[in-house]
C-alpha cells in the first residue's frame, strides 16, 4: 500500500538541518570514522528511537515497544500462532485461527476437566546452557501469580486466559499469591494448566510476551532475600530464557547487541548478530538509511516513509495491524471526572487535520475502542471534529468558553512520548490549537518514554495524554476490553485512566466465561459501546505499522506486539 507521495523538495527543508548530525551519528555510532561501508557480514543493523529501558515483562518498561522487541527475541513462548499469508507489502501475517508448537511440542485439551496438557520439547536449551523442563513452566506461572513485579503482566495474562485461581485475591491476600495445582508438572517434560471456567483465550495468551518462559535454574541462582523472583536481574541484565538470541551487550539509551543462541532448538538464526542502535531523531534514521549505512529503520515519520518509497535498494514494509492513536483523560483527575468535559474535549479533536497533516493520509478515523480488525470489534459513539458541539458540551458542563478551567492547569498538560516528537509533536500542537480555540488551557508536556510508561502502567497518574503505543497483543476485542476498561478489582491491569463502571465489569464477568461465540460477541460489543459512551478514552486514528529495510533483507513478519522477530529475517543470497 502506497502512502501519498511527497516530492523530495518537500522533505529537504525539514531534513537540511539534520545532515551534519547525521554525519556525526554515522561516524561515531554506526561504523566508526574511516570504516568501510556496511556489509552483511557485520550482522543486521537496526535503527530505532529508543533501546529497551528494561527487559522484565512484569516491570514498568513492559509498555515500551522497544522493551517488548528485546523480550520477544530473547525469550520463547510455549506456543505461537501459525504462519499465514504474505500481504502486498511482503509481510507475513499470522493465521490467528491456528497455533503451532514452540517450547510445547504438542498439547491436548480435556474440555470436561478444563485442563490443557502441554508436552514440552526435549531439545530446547537456554542461553545459559540449561535444558528446558516442566520446572521452568511452573516457575514462570508461580512468578506471575506472586504479583511481585511493578506491573503484574504475567498474572493478568493468566487471568485473561481463565487459569484457575489467578484472580483478584492476589492483591489483598498474600496467601493467594502461592501457586497451587492449577499449573503443575506431571513429569519432567509434561505440564498441566487448569482453567477455573471455560475461556477461549487460554491458547492466545500463551503466545504473548508476558508469559514467555524463564530459565528457572538461572533465575533462582540470581534470587536474593529482597528480590526472590529476580526482577532486578531480569530487568537489568537479560531475562534468561530459551529464545533465538542471547544478549552480547546492552547499554541503556545507546544500543542492544544480540548474538544467536547456539543451542536454539529450531537451528541457529540465519543472521547471527543483531545490533540495535538508538538514533533518537527520525530525520537522522532516515538519512542513514538513504546513505545505506543500516539495514532496518523503525518508526520513521509518515513524511519520511513516503519520501523513501522509491529509493533504489530500499523497501517499505507495512501492515494495517493494530496500532492507533487515542487521547486519554484520567477519571481520577478533575475536571475529567465529568463526562460532559470528556465529550467536549473529544468533540474538539481535529481528526481530519491530524490524518492529513500528521499522517499524510496513511491513517483512517478510529471510531471504536478495540482495533477495528479484531474479532468482536464494534464502532463507538465518540464524536470528534465538531467544534460547535464541543463548545455546547463545555458550556453545559459549566465552563462556557472555557471559563473556570484555569483552575486545573496541571490537568491540561498534554503528555506524549518525547522520543516520538517528530510524529506526535505536530499532532499535539494541532490538538492544543483546537482546544485553545475552545477555551481549554492546554499546554504540551513531552516526557521520556520510560517515565511515560511508568506513569501510565504503574502509577496511573497521567492526567491528559496522547498515546500511540498501546495495542492489545491478543487478537480479540474482549481481551482489549479487559486490558483497558475493566476495573482493577475485576481483573483489569492497564486501565491507565482509572475508569470504573460496575455495569461494564458485570458484562465482562458474563462474557469471559461465555462459551457460545454469538452470545460472547454480543456481550463484548455491549462493553465497547458502554466504554465509548463514557468516553473511557477518545479514539482518534488507526495507522499502518511501517519498517524501512534494505531490499536484501527478507522474511518480514508481523505479530500483534508489532515487534520484529529477527529470527525470521535473512539476507537474500
Amino acid at each position: 500500500m502506497r502512502i501519498a507521495r511527497l516530492g523530495a523538495a518537500g522533505l529537504r527543508f525539514g531534513l537540511r538541518r539534520a545532515r551534519l548530525s547525521v554525519a556525526a551519528v554515522s561516524c561515531a555510532l554506526l561504523l566508526g570514522c574511516g570504516s568501510p561501508p556496511l556489509t552483511n557480514a557485520d550482522g543486521l543493523l537496526v535503527l530505532t528511537d529508543e533501546t529497551p529501558t528494561g527487559l522484565d515483562y512484569d516491570g514498568p518498561s513492559a509498555a515500551i515497544p522497544q522493551s517488548q522487541t528485546g523480550i520477544v527475541n530473547l525469550m520463547e513462548p510455549l506456543i505461537d500462532y501459525a504462519p499465514g499469508a504474505v500481504n502486498d507489502s511482503g509481510v507475513r501475517i499470522p493465521d490467528f485461527t491456528r497455533f503451532e508448537g514452540r517450547l510445547a511440542e504438542r498439547w491436548d485439551f480435556d474440555a470436561a476437566r478444563g485442563v490443557l496438557r502441554l508436552h514440552l520439547r526435549r531439545d530446547a536449551v537456554s542461553c545459559a546452557g540449561n535444558p528446558l523442563t516442566a520446572a521452568d513452566v511452573v516457575y514462570t506461572f508461580a512468578r506471575a501469580k506472586s504479583v511481585s513485579g511493578a506491573a503484574p503482566i504475567g498474572w493478568f495474562l493468566a487471568n485473561a486466559g481463565g487459569v484457575a485461581d489467578f484472580d483478584g485475591d492476589v492483591f489483598t491476600d498474600p496467601a493467594a499469591r502461592t501457586l497451587g495445582d492449577e499449573v503443575r508438572a506431571i513429569d519432567r517434560h509434561t505440564v498441566e494448566i487448569r482453567q477455573g471456567q471455560p475461556n477461549p483465550l487460554l491458547l492466545p495468551v500463551l503466545t504473548t510476551f508476558g508469559l514467555l518462559i524463564f530459565d528457572s535454574v538461572e533465575m533462582r541462582a540470581r534470587a536474593t532475600e529482597d528480590d526472590p523472583w529476580s526482577h532486578d536481574y531480569a530487568n537489568n541484565a537479560a531475562p534468561p530464557s530459551f529464545g533465538p538470541y542471547c544478549v552480547e551487550r546492552w547499554v541503556r539509551s545507546s544500543e542492544l547487541v544480540l548474538r544467536a543462541n547456539p543451542h536454539y532448538y529450531r537451528g541457529a538464526a540465519p543472521i547471527a548478530r543483531i545490533v540495535i542502535k538508538r538514533v533518537p531523531q527520525s530525520a537522522n534514521r532516515y538519512m542513514i538509511m538513504r546513505m545505506r549505512q543500516a539495514h532496518v529503520a523503525e518508526r520513521l515519520t509518515p513524511r519520511e516513509v513516503a519520501a523513501i518509497e522509491d529509493v533504489d535498494g530500499l523497501a517499505v514494509r507495512s501492515v494495517q495491524g493494530n496500532e492507533s492513536l487515542f487521547l486519554h483523560m484520567n477519571f481520577a483527575t478533575p475536571p475529567f471526572d465529568d463526562p460532559l468535559v470528556r465529550r467536549a474535549i473529544a468533540a474538539a479533536i481535529p481528526t481530519r487535520q491530524i490524518i492529513r497533516n500528521g499522517y499524510f493520509g496513511a491513517a483512517v478515523p478510529w471510531t471504536g475502542v478495540a482495533p477495528s480488525s479484531y474479532p468482536g470489534a464494534a464502532s463507538g459513539a465518540v464524536t470528534t471534529d465538531d467544534p460547535a458541539r464541543a463548545a455546547a458540551l463545555l458550556a453545559q458542563a459549566g465552563y462556557p468558553g472555557g471559563r473556570g478551567l484555569e483552575r486545573y492547569p496541571d490537568a491540561f498538560r498534554l503528555a506524549y512520548v518525547a522520543e516520538r516528537e517528530a510524529v506526535l509533536g505536530p499532532i499535539a500542537a494541532s490538538l492544543q490549537t483546537a482546544l485553545r480555540r475552545l477555551g481549554v488551557p492546554a499546554t504540551l508536556d513531552p516526557i521520556p518514554s520510560a517515565q511515560f510508561g511508568d506513569r501510565q502502567l504503574v502509577k496511573k497518574d497521567l492526567p491528559f495524554a496522547l498515546n500511540d503505543q498501546e495495542k492489545p497483543v491478543v487478537v480479540d476485542a474482549g481481551y482489549a476490553a479487559q486490558l483497558f476498561f475493566v476495573s482493577a478489582s475485576a481483573g483489569g491491569v492497564n486501565n491507565m485512566v482509572n475508569y470504573a463502571n460496575p455495569a461494564l465489569d458485570a458484562l465482562w464477568a458474563r462474557a469471559r466465561g461465555e462459551t457460545d461465540r454469538v452470545r460472547r460477541t454480543a456481550l463484548i460489543q455491549d462493553i465497547q459501546r458502554l466504554a465509548s459512551a463514557d468516553v473511557a478514552w477518545a479514539p482518534i486514528v488507526e495507522y499502518r505499522t511501517h519498517w524501512v529495510g534494505d531490499a536484501q533483507v527478507q522474511g518480514w513478519s508481523w505479530r500483534p506486539d508489532n515487534a520484529l522477530r529477527f529470527y525470521d529475517l535473512r539476507f537474500a543470497p
